[in-house]
């Protein structure tokens, strides 16, 4: 794991349940990546999400950002987000996982 990928979703109030679920669904989508090595969502306060991804490569990185997942929230976007995804690109430093 060398390079990632973290997203901060802001919902509308009243979609912050249906976004919720959305992350959460997401999780079998992860999996199906191949180049998607770690993947978490996570919620900050009632209508503030993210998501944190990891990849061996910038093909992965590339890959996942033309994925199924990213497709769901540029849907999302228009009617359940306050706003677009807020998308950075990162480097990892130290990883430590089970």
């Amino acid at each position: 794991m060398k390079i990632g990928l973290l997203a901060r979703i802001e919902a509308k109030p009243e979609y912050a349940d249906k976004v919720e679920a959305m992350l959460r669904d997401a999780v079998e989508l992860a999996k199906a990546e191949q180049h998607t090595l770690a993947w978490f969502a996570f919620r900050l306060d009632a209508t503030t999400f993210g998501v944190f991804d990891t990849f061996a490569d910038e093909q992965g990185r590339r890959a996942h950002l033309e994925g199924r997942i990213a497709a769901a929230l540029t849907e999302a976007a228009a009617t359940m987000l306050s706003a677009p995804p807020e998308i950075r690109e990162t480097d990892l430093l130290a990883v430590k996982l089970p």
